[in-house]
């Protein structure tokens, strides 16, 4: 037969194209932030509890210890969160001390 080629069998270890493993991506995970109040001389520290506890879901006893961090060291991390939920969370705490007239102010950080 000219022009027809034939098809030789596989060896018993060779695989096809189509049944070869496909290559496997390697993606990092998303970065995280870190949420970080910082202290000052004017917002309650009530307010703060407050803030902690309804933001970031802590309980009494975690939230005041965050609180006191903040007030003693200087900052607090109240939760660590990928980019966009940090920074969500960021305006949240914000827009809340804004509204109660508190100078209360939180940033994001990269860990």
């Amino acid at each position: 037969m000219h022009g027809v080629q034939q098809h030789q069998p596989m060896q018993p270890n060779e695989q096809t194209p189509a049944l070869a493993e496909p290559d496997v991506l390697l993606t990092e995970p998303p970065p995280f932030y870190q949420v970080v109040m910082l202290n000052d001389d004017f917002t309650p520290m009530e307010f703060v509890v407050y803030v902690i506890q309804e933001y970031f879901g802590k309980d009494l006893e975690v939230a005041t210890t965050i609180m006191l961090k903040i007030h003693y060291e200087g900052r607090g991390i109240c939760g660590v969160f990928p980019r966009d939920i940090a920074a969500t969370k960021v305006d949240m705490v914000l827009s809340a001390a804004q509204q109660a007239q508190h100078p209360l102010q939180c940033i994001m950080e990269a860990v």
